[in-house]
Formats: C-alpha cells, structure tokens, sequence
C-alpha cells in the first residue's frame, strides 16, 4: 500500500508581489493569492485527504482553507512551525530593491539563494533543513502508523529541502528550484496493509513558534535546538 502527501506553497501575498523579504512575518494573500489557492485546490479537487497541516502565519492558514473546501473526508488539522518559512531576521520587511541599491547585489544573493549564508538573525537554508528533516521524521512514523494520506501548505524555503529529502537532489539543485504559487508536489510512502487507528489531535505532538518571535536569535526560539 501507498499512502500519498500533497505538498503546496501559500498563495501570493502583498509583501511577494512588492519584493520585500518576508519570512516569519504573517503577511496577508492579495487577489492573487487568493486564485492561486483556488487554481492549487482544484487540482488536488479528486485527491483523497485524511490529515493537514499548516503553520501558524495567515497565509498557510488560508490556502489550505480553500484547498480543504473540496475535501470534507478530512477530520484532522494540526499545526506545525517547522515547516515555516526562512525567518530573513533583519532584512524582514524590507524591500529587495532598496536592499541591492544600498548593498549590492552579490550581496543580495549570498542572502537571497546562498545554502549556508543566514541574514544578521535570521537563518539559512540549511537551518531551515534542520528543523524541516525533524517535521519529516516525524510524519513519515505518523503516516505509516495511521495510514493516511496528507496535504502540508508550506512556505517556498521549507519546501525546497522537503523536495529534496524525497527527490534526493544536490544543495545546489535544490536551491536553483523556483516554487510555485498555484501547483502542488506529490509523493508516496509505503505503509503496511491492514486496519490502522484513528489518528487525533493528540497523535501528533505540534511546534509551534511562540508568536512574539520574529528573529532566528530570539532566545525563545523554539527552532535552536535543530540549528
């Protein structure tokens, strides 16, 4: 038997469509956005889904509200921070215009798309992978104890080392992908026939970023210990 994941990135939001780094903080979906989770859950419209999950920020949240709109045999949500986006520390907020003027571009890109380059407080890609490998050792114990099926809507930089983790590529492959807004990256794991328990709320133990933590140094940072 094979049980299946959908993996999917939030909708555009208004701080995607301005240029300007986002990371951990909760920026909103524009119109846009808003067709891109449509466009996302109506591809995955005849998919079976068992079990979701999201992070914390608004625009996770929202895109799979619309995807779970077609997917009433979904019974369980959880929430789970490690798949959130790359926290840009203090770049966050402000634009990749102003930044490259004042700063360069080479510049720009060592923070921008460099694996192991984390902006002042904030964290790399391979930070992100650390707490990113955790969430999937994790789900796949859950996946084969439970037997289901499950949908993640993710951040472009959390998906990037979950894609690698099961499309086995190099860093450097993994970091040239661009992620889209309004598709979905499927993959199978393979699980023992037979009946499974119902899986609840209390089957899947949540980190979760407490929500006054907007830098990578934080000392509340609940995401060091993967670092």
């Amino acid at each position: 038997m094979m049980a299946k994941i959908y993996l999917f990135r939030h909708g555009q939001t208004h701080f995607n469509l301005r240029k300007r780094f986002t990371g951990w903080m909760d920026a909103d979906w524009t119109g846009k956005g808003k067709r891109n989770a449509d466009i996302t859950a109506k591809k995955l419209r005849k998919k079976h889904i068992d079990v979701a999950f999201e992070t914390s920020l608004i625009r996770s949240k929202r895109t799979l509200k619309e995807v779970l709109k077609y997917h009433p045999e979904c019974k369980l949500i959880l929430r789970d921070d490690r798949m959130m986006e790359r926290c840009y520390g203090d770049l966050q907020m402000h634009s990749h215009a102003a930044f490259i003027r004042k700063f360069g571009q080479k510049l720009f890109d060592k923070y921008h798309r460099a694996y192991n380059f984390p902006p002042p407080d904030g964290e790399s890609v391979r930070m992100v992978e650390g707490r990113v490998k955790s969430f999937i050792k994790d789900l796949l114990a859950f996946i084969k104890k439970y037997k289901v099926n499950v949908a993640i809507s993710a951040h472009g930089n959390s998906m990037r080392p979950f894609r690698r983790y099961f499309e086995k590529v190099s860093v450097k492959q993994m970091m040239r992908w661009e992620m889209p807004y309004d598709d979905y990256f499927e993959y199978e794991v393979k699980v023992s026939a037979g009946p499974a328990p119902n899986p609840s709320r209390s089957s899947w133990k949540s980190v979760l970023l407490p929500a006054h933590v907007k830098l990578a140094t934080d000392k509340h940072n609940v995401f060091k210990k993967y670092y």
